[in-house]
């Protein structure tokens, strides 16, 4: 099977994936945001966790990455609720991992399980600890890291395709890890991942948006227009239970309106996004 992407272009997959791809709960990452609620104040900006992992899968397999690391990082954001990191701030998770702290809740309830057997895997395969192209702690890069930077930051229109591939051109694995092969390639993308977090994770507008939303799905179940469990729907379907409802619909119009966005103080919101800092290691 090929799988085509935005901004790697068209690649092939084996057949193990192909099935996983066409499962259910990879195919609900369509109409998850990778940007939380951005695309409700910002409709240009609309990728999805589903574009995200398969831009994660195609870098692992483009490094050298196995097949059963392959397999982890198409999974790897799977449990992400509706709106993406919206829910770390309904629950008030710090860390920013509320999706995978039910991690395993959500595959075992689905046909991912059965997936994996028929093929010889089992969902061991999607926790191991050994997967150092996938999965690296900030100041490191890594395959996840390195998509969503390079993702987030062309639908911003803040760098283009060839800026993409001129990047990828600079990375290597060495010792299972991947590095830049130069200082300036180092420079650049610790530059822009900066630029990301400046200019798209804590825009003022895209603050109000995530942080609005967020309290509005606090009080949706506190109120009871959404039960938890709503959370593993899609956007669409989220929203949709949300508008059913005049307080929800009014609102979802404040925040789609920027209503309120004057007296909303951005500082002290951008305080409780995680900080990130990055620093690549460069090639000996």
């Amino acid at each position: 099977m090929k799988v085509e992407d935005e901004i790697y272009g068209q690649f092939e997959v084996a057949p193990v994936l192909k099935e996983l791809i066409n499962s259910a709960p990879v195919q609900r990452l369509k109409n998850v945001h990778q940007g939380g609620a951005i695309f409700l104040v910002n409709p240009a900006i609309k990728h999805t966790r589903y574009e995200h992992s398969i831009g994660v899968l195609f870098l692992v397999k483009y490094f050298g990455g196995g097949i059963e690391e392959q397999i982890a990082a198409l999974l790897h954001d799977v449990s992400h609720t509706a709106f993406s990191h919206v829910a770390d701030y309904v629950f008030e998770n710090g860390n920013e991992d509320y999706h995978e702290t039910i991690f395993n809740e959500v595959i075992s309830r689905s046909e991912i399980p059965l997936i994996l057997n028929k093929y010889g895997f089992d969902i061991a395969t999607l926790t191991c600890n050994d997967y150092t192209i996938l999965e690296r702690e900030l100041p490191d890069l890594c395959a996840d890291r390195v998509d969503y930077t390079l993702r987030d930051l062309y639908h911003a229109k803040l760098i283009d395709k060839a800026d993409v591939q001129k990047f990828l051109k600079e990375l290597s694995v060495q010792g299972g890890y991947l590095v830049v092969k130069s200082e300036k390639a180092g420079n650049w993308i610790k530059e822009q991942f900066q630029r990301l977090n400046d200019a798209y994770f804590k825009k003022p507008e895209h603050i109000y948006a995530n942080l609005q939303l967020a309290q509005l799905i606090k009080d949706a179940l506190d109120k009871k227009l959404l039960q938890k469990s709503d959370l593993l729907c899609n956007d669409f379907e989220v929203l949709h239970k949300l508008e059913a409802h005049d307080f929800g619909r009014q609102k979802l119009n404040e925040i789609k309106t920027l209503t309120n966005f004057k007296q909303f103080s951005a500082k002290g919101g951008a305080e409780r996004f995680k900080q990130r800092t990055l620093h690549p290691s460069v090639m000996i």
